[in-house]
């Protein structure tokens, strides 16, 4: 299939310029002026837009299985969705249970997948420790294409890693020119704190965000960056939503530390008072990890997005409806932890961002897609308008608007934490693999379209620091 995208000004990362954009075999096979298709051709119009690579979300989980229930998105309904606010792709978390082979996980997440619509790869997280795990993260690396494992520093009892498997892990991702990542709260003192509120009667989705206080963010993101920075692994904090993570992930950076910071789009915009409605569905429809903070909390990682502190954007998309979220109507610390947001991504960031003044286009561009596909080295393939670039792009027309609402999305979830907002500047054209799959509002997804990314090592580098190990040399790591 051949498409040319003829009329629009070219968004990336570094720069913009009017060009055509030539895409062929599920590639982009030139960018430049008065450039010519093929009889039969696919041709947009995108006068008056801009023509951005497609978005990266680089915190999903479909299909989830946690918390007694599973997430009502699973990879196609996901994948659709996203694609409709102009993600072409997805990064995922194979999440083991406690005991279960990192293998076996990996190839039960592989198969759930398959079904995909749009382009996914995985995180893969360790959630214990023996010499399988050791062996498994390599076979990962070298027969898999993973380069990132997930470190949760929360739910206690459940999949939560203490210090000694985070150091296990963080060493051997170092042996193996992995990154690490980890989702940074202090599970022991939340634990702590959700059964001390709970026992002074408030039992109520309000519970939620005073048993995860500041605080517990702040000390866990420290505690993992200064044990990387001890074990010489780079190190990615995922949904940093206050100012004491962000303070942490800073430091270090100034440090020269190789430290990476992401966060949710509804971290910026929504606020803790959501807790606080009398309605039990409305505020636990909000009830996800970390909480929703209070506007001093937003301005810092807004500054966070705005300085380069913070690099990637993501929506952490795991949906549970009302009738799952239920579980917890009389305890707060069973209500399931999660929600949606991979469709309306894009579109919510521009409007707050790139039309307030707070985000260049360009930095648009480096936060939705870029710098993810640089920090989990797919670019240039993905992340950049550019020949042998793959051909996932959006077209953006900076004068539609929309009012999100569950009645026009296309995720599979009853509560949209967006519901009635307007927002200025939409996808009109999502293409993926070099096809149309979103224009003029309709979606024409193909199950099964998805494609695996295969994800390579940061080589050379760490694999001298591997050589010069194995060998007993004194290594030299580069700041």
């Amino acid at each position: 299939m051949t498409v040319l995208i003829q009329g629009g000004t070219v968004v990336n990362a570094d720069r913009s310029f009017r060009a055509d954009v030539l895409c062929a075999d599920g590639v982009i096979t030139a960018v430049g002026a008065g450039l010519e298709a093929a009889k039969g051709a696919t041709v947009i119009d995108a006068g008056g837009q801009f023509v951005m690579p497609g978005g990266i979300d680089p915190h999903t989980h479909m299909q989830l299985p946690f918390m007694g229930t599973v997430a009502s998105e699973d990879f196609e309904t996901g994948t659709a969705a996203g694609l409709a606010g102009g993600t072409t792709m997805i990064i995922d978390f194979v999440i083991p249970n406690p005991q279960q082979n990192l293998m076996e996980a990996y190839r039960q997440w592989r198969g759930w997948a398959e079904k995909s619509v749009a382009d996914y790869s995985f995180h893969v997280a360790i959630t214990w420790w023996d010499d399988t795990v050791h062996t498994d993260m390599e076979t990962l690396v070298k027969k898999h294409g993973v380069n990132s494992f997930k470190h949760f520093m929360a739910y206690k009892n459940a999949i939560m890693c203490d210090d000694e498997t985070l150091v296990n892990s963080f060493t051997r991702a170092r042996e193996l020119g992995a990154i690490v990542t980890v989702h940074a709260e202090n599970g022991d003192l939340v634990f702590r704190l959700q059964k001390e509120i709970f026992e002074k009667g408030i039992s109520g989705p309000e519970g939620h965000p005073l048993s995860r206080p500041p605080e517990v963010e702040g000390e866990a993101a420290n505690r993992a960056i200064r044990i990387a920075e001890v074990l010489n692994v780079p190190l990615y904090v995922v949904h940093n939503s206050c100012r004491q993570s962000l303070e942490a992930i800073t430091r270090a950076r100034n440090e020269g530390q190789r430290v990476f910071g992401e966060v949710l789009i509804a971290h910026l915009l929504i606020d803790d008072s959501v807790y606080r409605n009398e309605d039990f569905e409305f505020a636990a429809a909000y009830v996800m990890s970390p909480p929703f903070r209070s506007k001093e909390h937003q301005d810092a990682v807004w500054r966070g997005l705005q300085s380069g502190n913070l690099q990637t954007t993501a929506s952490d998309h795991c949906c549970f409806c009302a009738d799952q979220k239920a579980a917890g109507k009389d305890d707060f610390r069973l209500i399931p932890n999660g929600t949606a947001g991979i469709e309306n991504r894009l579109e919510v960031l521009w409007h707050h961002g790139v039309s307030t003044g707070k985000l260049t286009m360009n930095e648009f561009v480096r936060v939705t897609s870029t710098n993810a596909a640089q920090i989990f080295n797919i670019y240039p393939r993905k992340g950049s308008i550019s020949a042998g670039a793959d051909a996932d792009i959006v077209v953006w027309d900076p004068e539609a608007s929309k009012t999100i609402s569950t009645k026009t999305d296309h995720q599979n979830i009853d509560f949209n934490i967006f519901e009635g907002m307007t927002v200025k500047g939409c996808a009109s054209h999502t293409i993926s693999q070099g096809k149309v799959v979103y224009a003029d509002g309709k979606l024409d997804v193909e199950r099964g379209a998805g494609r695996y990314i295969d994800r390579p090592v940061f080589a050379p580098y760490y694999e001298a620091l591997n050589i010069k190990a194995r060998r007993g040399e004194p290594v030299a790591v580069k700041r």
